[in-house]
C-alpha cells in the first residue's frame, strides 16, 4: 500500500523499533497514532518528529485492556479523520529463565501483551480498515516465534501464536480490501529486556562485533514499513532471522540446538 497520506495506528510507539518506525512513516508522508503504557516516551517520540508533529497523535494506552483498546479508533479518527493500518509492534520478552522456574503472573502477562494485545487491536479495528479503498495489517512476531530458544519459551510460545494468527488472518482476507504482514525480527539492538523487566542486573559485555551483528531499531523499521508498502506476505529482518529460517525449514531438530549451543 502507498504509504503517503495513510493514518497508521503504531503500539509501542514510545521506544525502540516502534518509535522508529512512527518516524519513519512520518517521513514516508503517513500520520501516525502512536500507542504506548509509557506517556514520557510517547512524548518523547513526539518531539523526536520535529516539524512533523502535526502529523502524530500520543494515546498512552495498556493494550492488555480490551476496552480501552475498543475505544481508540474512534480517537484516531477524531483527529486524523480515518484509520488506514495498524502495526502491532507492542511487545515484551520474559525473564531468562525456563518454563519450570516461570511464575504463573509473568507467563500470563507475557501472553497478554504479545498475543492478547495483537488480538485486540486486530479485532478492535479491522472493521474500520475494511471501510477503507485499501488498508493494512502489520503483525510483529520474532524469529523466537518459529524457532525454539531456551530461557524464552513462553515468551516464543506467544509469537508463535502470533504468527499462526496473522497467517490465518491473511488467508481469511485474501479476498478483501485489507492485507496482512507478519515480522520476524532477528536480534535488534533495543532495551527490550529493560522496558520488559526481565533484566536481572546481572552485567554482560557485549562486544562491537556482536553489536555489529544486531540490526538497529532504525533498520528493523525501515524492513518493516518496507514489507508494509510492498505487502509482503512475510518479512524476516535480519541477517540472523532469514539463516535460521532457512536451516530451521531444513532441520528443525539441528537449528534448535545450534541456539541452545549458543546460549549455553
Amino acid at each position: 500500500m502507498e504509504i503517503k497520506g495513510k493514518v497508521f495506528a503504531v503500539t509501542g510507539g514510545g521506544s525502540g523499533i516502534g518509535r522508529e518506525l512512527v518516524l519513519n512513516l512520518l517521513s514516508k508522508g503517513a500520520r501516525v497514532a502512536a500507542i504506548d503504557l509509557n506517556k514520557q516516551g510517547l512524548e518523547a517520540t513526539l518531539e523526536l518528529a520535529g516539524e512533523r508533529k502535526e502529523s502524530v497523535s500520543i494515546h498512552v494506552v495498556n493494550i492488555t485492556e480490551r476496552e480501552i483498546v475498543e475505544s481508540l479508533p474512534e480517537q484516531i479518527i477524531s483527529h486524523h479523520g480515518n484509520i488506514d493500518a495498524i502495526i502491532n509492534n507492542a511487545g515484551i520478552i520474559q525473564p531468562f529463565v525456563h518454563v519450570k522456574d516461570l511464575d504463573y503472573e509473568k507467563i500470563k502477562t507475557v501472553m497478554d501483551v504479545n498475543f492478547y494485545g495483537t488480538l485486540y487491536m486486530v479485532k478492535t479495528f479491522l472493521p474500520y480498515l475494511l471501510k477503507r479503498p485499501t488498508a493494512h495489517i502489520t503483525n510483529i512476531a520474532s524469529m523466537g516465534g518459529f524457532l525454539p530458544v531456551p530461557g524464552q519459551s513462553i515468551y516464543g510460545a506467544s509469537k508463535a501464536a502470533v504468527k499462526l494468527m496473522t497467517e490465518g488472518l491473511h488467508s481469511e482476507l485474501k479476498d478483501t480490501n485489507v492485507n496482512v504482514t507478519v515480522v520476524f525480527p532477528g536480534g535488534v539492538g533495543t532495551d527490550i529486556t529493560k522496558n520488559s523487566g526481565a533484566d536481572t542486573g546481572k552485567k554482560k559485555e557485549v562486544s562491537a562485533e556482536q553489536m555489529k551483528k544486531l540490526l538497529t531499531p532504525q533498520q528493523a523499521a525501515e524492513m518493516i514499513v518496507n514489507g508494509t508498502a510492498n505487502n509482503e506476505y512475510r518479512v524476516l529482518a535480519g541477517k540472523d532471522s532469514k539463516l535460521m529460517d532457512f536451516l530451521y525449514r531444513f532441520n528443525p531438530k539441528k537449528a534448535a540446538s545450534i541456539i541452545a549451543d549458543k546460549l549455553k
